[in-house]
């Protein structure tokens, strides 16, 4: 069963665990368009109070991947196309940023970048998919915080957790194809920092660009053709 990273939930409050749980089993289809999700079953499954399952379902309400009702939501889900406008929305903030980054000073933001593909590479060896897609969204994130734009920070931080979500599952499917897919998921991060290196807005557009287009394969290979349910 796919979880998030430890480093990602040790920090989060009770309704954002349960958020982050009930997001992967929407996305991988446990949880299917039209289910019905009762605040009373989340709270005896957890062993909480209602309160943080409200948290929990307002959060996915705020994705788009539920509905909320009364005592509950009905789950609309997210298809391949929803996640690509997800992605498309992603590519957009990261030329932002990486271009924004790009003209100021980075020596400590390219030292950080380079250590996290490291451990990516480390997660990778030993086989650690949760590892692997937290310093993956890591160096990402990094990139965009480094840009210093508070609306981009903002906008980032509403979609952060859905982003996750999606990155774990791309991740198993990269496992999936073995030792040197992982290389050249890895080579592709590692472009970006080279890019970012020379300063020019052009090379940072088609850098990111690129890296988005593979993503987007990879996105087609994780997630089903059908949409949310009406």
């Amino acid at each position: 069963m796919l979880q998030f990273p430890e480093q990602w939930m040790k920090n989060a409050s009770l309704g954002e665990q349960i958020a982050n749980e009930l997001r992967l089993l929407i996305l991988t289809n446990e949880i299917k368009p039209g289910d019905i999700i009762s605040e009373n079953q989340i709270a005896r499954k957890y062993g909480t109070s209602r309160s943080p399952v409200r948290d929990a379902l307002k959060a996915l309400a705020n994705d788009g991947l539920i509905q909320l009702e009364r005592m509950g939501a009905r789950v609309l889900g997210m298809g391949l196309a929803d996640i690509h406008e997800l992605y498309d929305v992603r590519e957009m903030i990261e030329i932002f940023a990486q271009q924004r980054v790009s003209a100021a000073p980075q020596e400590q933001l390219i030292q950080f970048l380079n250590e996290t593909i490291d451990k990516m590479k480390i997660a990778a060896k030993y086989e650690n998919h949760s590892d692997f897609a937290y310093y993956d969204f890591s160096f990402h994130d990094r990139i965009i915080r480094h840009a210093g734009h508070k609306r981009i920070l903002n906008l980032w931080n509403g979609m952060k957790s859905l982003i996750m979500a999606v990155l774990l599952v791309t991740t198993e499917d990269v496992f999936a194809h073995g030792p040197g897919h992982l290389a050249w998921v890895i080579e592709k991060h590692r472009k970006i920092v080279n890019s970012l290196l020379t300063g020019n807005e052009e090379n940072v557009e088609q850098s990111v660009s690129a890296y988005f287009k593979d993503s987007k394969r990879t996105l087609d290979k994780s997630f089903p053709e059908e949409g949310k349910t009406e």
